[in-house]
């Protein structure tokens, strides 16, 4: 079973900066795509930034220049720098991992999510 603990959310004011940090752990072989994503208040899970295994990066248009994500493939850990945060930016944030683990001599294939940090901006 793999486990995706989070870490670093909190209450900040607007224009200030949060790292959120999601670290995996469990029988697996390798994990491809890492991501986080949010749900605000009355909102739908959205996207907010994916990473490859090979460092390859993507954003929500809403967060470019103001979020960072990165990953340590020796801790199987994700992170994700906030800087310049605004109030629409509070919700709870979710890490997701793409994994590959091995199932009676076959390779299988799950995404799991974290538990959840609540990220709460004051104007």
């Amino acid at each position: 079973q793999v486990q995706l603990v989070e870490s670093g959310g909190g209450l900040v004011q607007a224009g200030g900066s949060l790292r959120l940090s999601c670290a995996a752990s469990g029988k697996m072989i390798r994990i491809n795509d890492m991501g986080w994503y949010r749900q605000g208040p009355g909102k739908q899970r959205e996207l907010v930034a994916v990473i490859s295994s090979g460092g390859s990066t993507n954003y929500a248009d809403s967060v470019k220049g103001r979020f960072t994500i990165s990953r340590d493939n020796a801790k199987n850990t994700v992170y994700l720098q906030m800087n310049s945060l605004k109030p629409e930016d509070t919700a709870v944030y979710y890490c997701l991992a793409d994994v590959r683990f091995i199932v009676s001599w076959n390779i299988s294939q799950n995404n799991y999510w974290g538990q959840g940090t609540q990220v709460t901006v004051s104007s």
